[in-house]
């Protein structure tokens, strides 16, 4: 499926599984329905499975959005307490749409609860209680982590699911590797699972070569215990004298924990000229984005001057971080977006596009690693392999499996689905706006100013009447959705407001 028929469907209000392989474009079609959906009024939710994923997309964790933290299962008294609060009824029925990425990361029981959690406080018995879900990954990245002998707990295997039975949008463009590469066809192969003697003998063409020294390549490893000590001993290996960042913080404590975590940067950073460095944000200026490789070449100021892999000079300036809920600033934390960059670890390095990369296979441990550290490369000559053990090249079976399925849902959904474009856009933004109903709003909000005696302003603002044109909300718990719309004034207007609102 291509990109803009993904979007046709996800603009049409179609909840989807949007997916497909490294460099096919998942970030940026959500992206681009992200800003779409928000010119038609939408509210978004945006939410990933992990913190490192959910700081890529601007957006927080499932986890915490849902209200759920760290709940393994949900008890009747958790569903009560759940629907207690206020803020977290609000934010459900705030929500036109929910976004989950990296959902190959999720477990199923998550999704159940997730969607157990959004019927009770939307008061909807559809499924997640209503809402628009797009989940979006690749369920041949890695699989959700379980304890000791467990079998994997897919999100594509759960009830919640089943339910919603989300349309596959399964693209099949590649941005990343170039048509023809060897890495391109090896990939393929191990999705397939169709890895045959040629595409090994390709990767150990790479085994044992190094990159020249004039060549900057991040090394990707299983484990954190090998990427630290490596950086560390680059570090200690350069005689100058070190610069430290300690990150700033505020919020409250369990917030600011949990945002410390997601974030890439370290709470302390000690910096040296000549210092391999990475990025770990996006600038708004467009000076470098996440994964930018570079190196410290002097310090002006106390700040680092980090010259990148294509030649330009950044002075580096702390970058914040925040998390969010309900429209406010739970936790904010800053410090410069680096860190030292001689390794990183497989887990951390998924969502990232590499030139080049030195990769060691040899303790992997988990179906998909090797996929993963692999599909972060563009092309087979930038991969030098230090080791590979039969982990590697392993892929989950259940995730094959389904994967046939998936291509063949999708390409049944292209052969009917139209390409969107901007046109179709502004046309579904005008159309959503209603000139008519907001005439009818201020109508009734004039008649009801005047039986209470109050200015027009006091029943409510335009900016509400104008998102009730918009919206259209027809419950009201739906009502509930709406910005400036508290529980007081739900409670006085409800009624006679549904009834313009259903005409």
């Amino acid at each position: 499926m291509r990109q803009s028929q993904a979007l046709t469907l996800m603009m049409e209000g179609r909840s989807v599984f949007l997916t497909g392989a490294p460099g096919a474009g998942k970030t940026y079609v959500l992206n681009q329905f992200i800003r779409l959906a928000k010119r038609q009024g939408k509210n978004i939710a945006v939410t990933a499975s992990t913190g490192i994923a959910a700081t890529h997309i601007g957006g927080v964790t499932i986890h915490s959005w849902s209200g759920l933290g760290i709940l393994d299962s949900l008890s009747q008294y958790d569903l009560a307490r759940l629907s207690a609060k206020s803020n977290l009824v609000k934010r459900y029925n705030a929500a036109d749409i929910l976004v989950i990425d990296e959902i190959s990361v999720l477990h199923g029981r998550r999704l159940d609860m997730v969607n157990m959690v959004a019927k009770k406080l939307r008061q909807n018995e559809a499924p997640f209680g209503g809402l628009q879900v797009v989940l979006v990954g690749d369920l041949f990245q890695l699989p959700p982590v379980m304890r000791g002998s467990e079998p994997a707990d897919f999100a594509h295997q759960s009830a919640a699911w089943q339910e919603l039975d989300p349309v596959i949008c399964y693209l099949s463009e590649q941005h990343r590797q170039a048509v023809g590469d060897s890495l391109l066809d090896l990939l393929g192969a191990m999705r397939r699972s169709e890895v045959h003697e040629l595409h090994e003998a390709a990767l150990q063409d790479r085994l044992g070569r190094t990159p020249s020294e004039d060549q900057t390549v991040t090394r990707l490893y299983a484990h954190n215990i090998d990427v630290d000590a490596i950086n560390q001993r680059h570090l200690l290996a350069i005689s100058s004298s070190a610069q430290r960042y300690d990150m700033r913080s505020s919020g409250a404590a369990a917030k600011r924990e949990q945002l410390m975590k997601s974030v890439l940067a370290p709470e302390v950073l000690e910096l040296k000229k000549g210092a391999e460095v990475m990025f770990v944000a996006n600038s708004q200026k467009g000076k470098f984005v996440n994964g930018t490789r570079g190196v410290v070449m002097d310090f002006v100021n106390d700040s680092p001057l980090v010259v990148t892999t294509d030649g330009r000079e950044v002075l580096v300036e702390p970058h914040s971080w925040s998390l969010e809920e309900d429209g406010r600033v739970k936790a904010e934390v800053s410090q410069l977006p680096l860190r030292l960059a001689w390794a990183i670890t497989i887990h951390k390095s998924q969502g990232m596009s590499l030139d080049a990369a030195e990769i060691d296979l040899s303790r992997s441990f988990a179906p998909g690693m090797g996929y993963v550290a692999l599909s972060r490369v563009r092309s087979m000559d930038g991969i030098y392999l230090v080791g590979v053990n039969q982990t590697a090249l392993a892929m989950h079976p259940v995730v094959h499996e389904f994967d046939v399925w998936l291509r063949e849902a999708s390409e049944q959904m292209a052969l009917k689905t139209a390409d969107f474009t901007e046109d179709t856009a502004k046309n579904e933004v005008e159309a959503a706006f209603d000139e008519a109903l907001l005439g009818e709003l201020k109508r009734w909000r004039s008649a009801q100013a005047a039986k209470e005696k109050i200015p027009p302003y006091m029943v409510f603002h335009d900016t509400t009447l104008k998102e009730l044109a918009v919206r259209r909300p027809q419950t009201t718990q739906a009502l509930l959705a709406v910005k400036g719309m508290g529980k007081m004034k739900l409670e006085k207007y409800a009624s006679t407001l549904l009834d313009v609102l259903k005409r």
